[in-house]
């Protein structure tokens, strides 16, 4: 009796470690999940770089001037280069990886794993049980011991035939094993005292009533053939399951496992977990399950107003063909739009709404074919921010960005950060060392005098916004119509000669980044004896003129050509933006008729 009550508390400890392993299984994801959010929060709400914050301590006198301010944007050196999105060329270990995601992806589409609705979360609650039953088990166990140790003269009479005592207690512990199984379930509902007690009447009952006839009638083949009578049952119901056949899942308007593009969405979740592929799997579920939750494909559709248009707006294109998103955070200096966005949280709440509603409309735009474009430009207008008092503002964001950065892996090529001050870059220099180099990686940064020189590094002027230094607006000239760059030499003149050789209409868009020069333009005819006229005096354009680009057209009615004079009388080199267009003049004669008609 002595051996089986040890073997009945094996198995009650035994019981019991399961128990609390299966708790902590429950319990640890919620800290996994946890950690990875706090670790998240930091690069989110501040996302800087080491480069910069080094080049900022080599400069403390961030506010002294334009030499301070250049330098606290990042150098090229570290400038992002985007990963191949074609699997052919892919590392072998990442073409691996991708097939096993793409594995685990089929896997879950066949048993409908993405449509289910799974909610482990919500029971943490049977977590402080355990301690309780814990602690009277042990003490129950302990007198169950201390009584079977007074008795020791029962287990003598067995004796007389040991190797088939042996046989026995071994099938008697089974026996144990399957009626203890339902007692312990009882015990949840019962004190434990009652279920030791029904547990060694068990034993004792089970020990006296075998005798050596019945050995060989063990009741073992009975529960042994229920297992098999439900594995058949769900063979039998598994077989249901493939005429259902695999799920479909869109994301961003691709369907999972569909064709090629599905190989590039994947690639982004790979990419975001360094290709852990587990990691990445988790990731595309909690994905898939929150833009379900969220409800993306209803948002889409649905109309949020435009009161936000000017805070964040697409434009154009950056020169390796990425489109451009800029976030114009000065726009929330309007105290009306201010209070009519952030005041409470069901207003922060639809402001998140309509967010992921405009990033949802512009990636269904990008191309996610192999070696397409389908990473985002992201130009980040700091003149004017609110800044770090407005708490509303830093709640909003540091919630939106959470959630892009979460649920949108791997769709900025670059974040460009322009009229950085002061009080965000000495934010970085703290944030900064936490950040991956792959992060950091793509981030610019510049100061207020080297914002437009920095986009236009990255952007075209045609297709870079007038307000941010490019030559891009509603007007005659198109994004087609390209624009030369020069730069013009300090203490110089720089002159642009159109020639014409035929009659028409002649316009043409200056703009000289900065200005601080002087601009002037006349027409010189190539027939002798003709005069020149003059079609802009020159004059001086100061850095805060009005009007930033200057828009000129002279009608020519002979040969000849319109020569722009730029004088640069600074010590600093000017960047000269300039583009033209020539219509064919009505109601005049042509060059080559009149010299017919002559």
């Amino acid at each position: 009796m002595a051996e089986e009550v040890q073997k009945t508390e094996s198995q009650e400890t035994a019981a019991q470690v399961e128990e609390v392993v299966v708790q902590t299984d429950h319990v640890q994801p919620a800290e996994k999940t946890a950690m990875p959010a706090v670790e998240k929060d930091a690069p989110v709400t501040l996302p800087e770089t080491d480069e910069a914050s080094n080049k900022e301590a080599e400069t403390p006198k961030s506010s002294s001037g334009d030499d301070a301010e250049s330098e606290q944007k990042m150098p090229e050196s570290g400038s992002f280069k985007e990963e191949s999105t074609r699997v052919g060329d892919l590392p072998d270990n990442e073409k691996k990886a991708l097939d096993e995601l793409k594995q685990l992806v089929q896997e879950a589409l066949n048993k409908h794993q993405f449509s289910a609705k799974t909610t482990p979360t919500p029971t943490p609650t049977p977590t402080p049980a355990p301690a309780a039953t814990k602690e009277e088990e042990k003490k129950e166990t302990e007198a169950v011991v201390a009584e079977e140790e007074k008795k020791p003269e029962q287990p003598s009479e067995p004796t007389k035939l040991e190797p088939e005592i042996a046989a026995q207690e071994e099938k008697e512990t089974e026996v144990i094993e399957e009626k203890t199984a339902p007692e312990v379930a009882e015990a949840a509902e019962d004190d434990g005292a009652k279920t030791v007690e029904a547990i060694e009447e068990t034993v004792v009952a089970v020990s006296s009533s075998v005798p050596q006839e019945q050995l060989p009638q063990s009741p073992e083949p009975k529960p042994e053939a229920k297992p098999a009578v439900t594995s058949e049952n769900e063979s039998k119901g598994t077989k249901t399951e493939p005429e259902m056949g695999p799920e479909e899942v869109y994301i961003w308007g691709i369907p999972l496992l569909a064709d090629e593009r599905s190989d590039v969405i994947l690639l982004k979740f790979l990419r975001a977990r360094d290709f852990k592929v587990k990691d990445a799997f988790t990731m595309l579920k909690n994905t898939i399950r929150w833009r379900k939750e969220f409800g993306i494909d209803d948002l889409i559709g649905q109309d949020l107003g435009d009161d936000l248009d000017k805070t964040v707006f697409m434009h154009g294109f950056d020169k390796e063909g990425h489109p451009v998103c800029y976030n114009v955070y000065g726009e929330f200096q309007n105290k009306e739009l201010y209070q009519k966005t952030f005041s409470d949280e069901e207003k922060r709440q639809k402001f998140l709404r309509w967010r992921i509603q405009f990033l949802e409309r512009s990636i269904r735009k990008l191309d996610f074919r192999p070696g397409g474009i389908s990473t985002i430009v992201q130009v980040n207008d700091l003149k004017n921010s609110p800044g770090p008092a407005k708490w509303e503002l830093r709640q909003a964001t540091k919630q939106a960005l959470q959630l892009l950065q979460d649920n949108y892996p791997e769709f900025v090529a670059k974040q460009v950060f322009i009229n950085v001050p002061w009080w965000y870059l000495a934010v970085n220099r703290m944030i900064s060392p936490f950040l991956t180099q792959r992060t950091r990686s793509k981030f610019v940064f510049a100061g207020p005098s080297k914002s437009a020189e920095t986009l236009l590094r990255y952007i075209a002027a045609e297709q870079l916004p007038v307000k941010y230094g490019g030559l891009s607006k509603v007007g005659e000239f198109a994004a087609a119509d390209a624009v030369t760059e020069i730069t013009v030499k300090p203490a110089a003149k720089h002159t642009v000669e159109f020639p014409v050789t035929e009659e028409c209409h002649l316009t043409w868009e200056v703009r000289v980044v900065g200005w601080e020069v002087s601009y002037g333009a006349e027409f010189v005819p190539s027939t002798e004896g003709s005069y020149t006229v003059i079609i802009q005096k020159a004059k001086k354009l100061a850095s805060n003129a009005e009007q930033p680009v200057v828009c000129d057209s002279f009608k020519i009615v002979e040969p000849g050509k319109v020569v722009l004079t730029i004088d640069n009388p600074t010590s600093k080199k000017k960047k000269l933006l300039y583009r033209l267009k020539t219509k064919p003049s009505s109601g005049h004669q042509s060059f080559k008729d009149e010299l017919c008609c002559a």
